[in-house]
């Protein structure tokens, strides 16, 4: 039987999932405003891209890295102490004099990014009872998927109405919030002496065959995703009629869809297990690329939007979906003992896929051109699919939720 969440108890949590919900904003805000960013700074829109492959690489490669060092810090101080740091460098983002300074503090929010977002899912693990350590976890996670929902289309109108650089001043004021909430909502002792992976240990996780193709899968699926995501708002711009503010109207249907695709791969993992759930997904994900360059190649820009937003939802749905089963995969794969840290590396993969992937993305815009980039998307969502059915075995109901 399941247990009840006692919400007063899981107060703090929620807290822990404001800090997510902003950095996750941050983090999924900047494609819809790209092409803003690019002429305002009077800089090419494959060069503003390469924000995006700054802080994924950064974050990516740092996370682990970072997280491993404060090892000896209370949970607690880190977390309040990266929120600070995001809060601040997202108001040097906000007064960037050119892109070179933005680059910069792009790359400064990642540090703080990969210093909370492994410290808020161990803390959660401790707030609470052994027995909601998952539900704790998945509200925490919680936080990035209502950043897609909700977050990135904000922050899209936002750029459009106001400007994009108050985007950055609004993520800075909710950053403090979520401050205050650590501060008031989290006592000072919660956490004390919470074990922390070694470096060491983590590449023994990552070394693994099995976990280290896992993690694969999840590369190949983030690079794919980003190739596309990326340049959405320069694609939507080549391909329909939109302009402006009215983009965030397909980025916030992809929102919704996204947040729809988390809640139904969570319960489809749990009903049929992850393999059943993560086949179908990159498929469907795969697929949705391939139209989408279909639809940029054959379709008249003034009759391309209910198709282009039929696909959105079909690849918003299938791409999330796919990443709660891919995370209880992980913890199949490599049991409950070092699943905190096969986790973290899955976090890692994916925002080294996302890096990866707006790289390819820039490449692709200066070469073969914007209507081109859901073939390639595509290509790598099939090269991710097929790693897993070449390397996978699971076929075991793994609940997501705990």
């Amino acid at each position: 039987m399941s247990q009840r969440i006692d919400h007063n108890s899981f107060l703090p949590v929620y807290w822990l999932a404001v800090g997510t919900f902003v950095i996750g904003t941050e983090g999924f805000m900047i494609a819809g405003i790209l092409p803003r960013i690019a002429t305002d700074l009077s800089v090419p829109v494959t060069h503003a891209g390469q924000l995006v492959t700054a802080f994924a690489l950064a974050y990516g490669l740092l996370s682990p890295v970072l997280t491993a060092a404060t090892a000896a810090l209370p949970r607690r101080t880190i977390l309040i102490g990266s929120l600070v740091a995001f809060a601040i460098f997202n108001i040097a983002a906000a007064f960037a004099a050119g892109y070179w300074s933005l680059l910069a503090a792009r790359v400064l929010l990642a540090m703080a990014a990969g210093l909370y977002v492994p410290g808020a899912n161990a803390l959660a693990g401790v707030i609470v009872s052994p027995a909601q350590r998952g539900k704790a976890i998945g509200i925490v996670n919680g936080g990035l998927t209502l950043a897609i929902a909700l977050g990135v289309p904000f922050g899209t109108w936002a750029a459009n109405h106001l400007t994009w650089r108050a985007t950055f001043g609004g993520v800075a004021m909710l950053s403090l919030l979520a401050v205050l909430g650590i501060c008031v909502g989290v006592g000072r002792d919660v956490g004390v002496g919470i074990p922390v992976a070694s470096l060491s240990e983590r590449f023994r996780v990552v070394g693994k065959g099995e976990i280290f193709s896992t993690l694969l899968v999840t590369f190949f699926w983030a690079t794919g995703a980003y190739t596309v995501y990326t340049y959405l708002a320069v694609y939507l711009q080549h391909v329909t009629m939109l302009r402006g503010a009215s983009i965030g109207i397909v980025l916030f249907v992809w929102g919704l869809s996204a947040g729809l695709g988390v809640m139904s791969g969570g319960i489809g993992t749990d009903r049929f297990g992850s393999k059943k759930v993560i086949a179908p997904c990159l498929t469907a994900g795969a697929l949705s690329f391939v139209l989408l360059g279909t639809i940029a190649h054959s379709v008249r820009p003034d009759a391309a939007l209910v198709p282009i937003l039929m696909t959105v939802i079909l690849w918003g749905v299938s791409h999330w979906a796919f990443y709660p089963a891919q995370q209880a995969r992980l913890i199949s794969k490599g049991g409950i003992a070092v699943a905190p840290i096969a986790l973290s590396l899955n976090a890692s993969f994916m925002y080294l896929g996302f890096s990866t992937g707006a790289a390819t993305g820039s490449v692709v815009l200066n070469t073969v051109g914007v209507a081109n980039l859901g073939f390639v998307g595509a290509l790598f969502v099939a090269v991710s699919l097929a790693a897993f059915l070449v390397t996978d075995t699971d076929q075991s109901v793994v609940p997501v939720a705990g």
